[in-house]
């Protein structure tokens, strides 16, 4: 539901209208340093309003520690953190409320819960959450970075142009949103991370990336483009004892377990549902299809602010393998 993980547990809650967001961490070592600080670069990265195509919603998202973390350093408790919500404009969405808007998932959460959710800014569906995900992100890198394991995320294109600009152009001139891929890639992971079937490394990966509101297609090394090839070009020859390999058609994931080589992965993101163009569905009220547009503040491409949410539930999918793993015991 609201929880990931085995050992290196992370627990999500809040909406993007309420009080304020936050997450739990189980299972962090203790000894590990950590301040505010340490949070901003990648809360920063994840913010709208400082790049074209975001969202003008500002929020200062500074970490709030409730728990788990004293004098500067994790005690080996639960960590708690909460990020308040200031900036928010709830009667956008009062006005919109009979009418559900294409693409989101204000019609399921309606029948799912029978009309109780908060459905100001999408509520706990929002995108807002992902502010818990990439403090939770932070933390695992942190982690990871004593074993050297590094995780960048970045934009590959946007609306099938790999000049992100000139993407991003075609939806603000078809006043309209627009969707992109955004590529993910960790080094020096250890060879043997993740299991068989089930709990493999990819499905593990691919569990938590879903996670991430408007992912919808998510593919490992040549992915499916794989699905084109003879199998004697998408082997990856076997060069030494380490496990490197020629090539990396398989992404740094073989029988769903790490094989020492780079991961590799990619995720597609959809379109921000929220658009201004104008739509013909159904109110609820009425039980009759009308013409409506979606009011308020929103992204024009939602795929801008995923890199860094991205790297974080890479993070700590992969903290929790090398914690099962036994690679990580003690920070000091």
């Amino acid at each position: 539901m609201n929880s990931f993980g085995r050992i290196f547990r992370v627990h999500i809650f809040g909406e993007s209208h309420g009080e304020s967001v936050g997450l739990c961490i189980d299972g962090c070592p203790a000894g590990l340093p950590l301040k505010v600080d340490d949070f901003l670069p990648d809360i920063e990265r994840r913010k709208g309003g400082t790049q074209k195509g975001t969202t003008p919603r500002q929020e200062s998202d500074l970490p709030i520690f409730k728990s788990g973390i004293f004098n500067d350093t994790t005690t080996g408790a639960p960590i708690t953190i909460l990020f308040e919500n200031n900036n928010t404009r709830s009667g956008d969405y009062q006005k919109q409320r009979s009418v559900p808007r294409p693409g989101h998932a204000d019609f399921v959460a309606h029948e799912k819960f029978g009309g109780y959710e908060d459905y100001r800014g999408g509520g706990h569906f929002s995108g807002r959450l992902t502010v818990a995900l990439v403090a939770a992100g932070v933390i695992a890198k942190k982690i990871l970075a004593t074993k050297s394991i590094g995780i960048t995320a970045e934009i590959l294109e946007i609306g099938g142009e790999q000049d992100l600009e000139k993407g991003l152009q075609k939806a603000i001139d078809a006043k309209d949103s627009i969707g992109g891929i955004v590529e993910c890639r960790s080094a020096n992971l250890p060879l043997g991370l993740g299991e068989p079937f089930f709990d493999s490394a990819e499905s593990l990966l691919s569990h938590a990336a879903f996670a991430i509101p408007a992912v919808k297609g998510i593919e490992f090394g040549t992915g499916f483009a794989a699905a084109r090839m003879f199998g004697s070009d998408h082997n990856d020859a076997l060069e030494n004892m380490s496990g490197k390999t020629r090539t990396n058609h398989a992404g740094g994931i073989v029988g769903g377990i790490s094989n020492g080589n780079e991961l590799v992965f990619r995720i597609a993101v959809k379109p921000t549902s929220s658009t201004p163009k104008i739509q013909h569905t159904l109110n609820w009220e009425t039980g009759v299809t009308e013409d409506f547009s979606v009011k308020g503040r929103h992204d024009l491409c939602i795929a801008l602010r995923v890199p860094v949410v991205l790297e974080a539930v890479t993070a700590f999918v992969l903290c929790d393998l090398m914690l099962l793993e036994q690679r990580i015991s003690r920070i000091l």
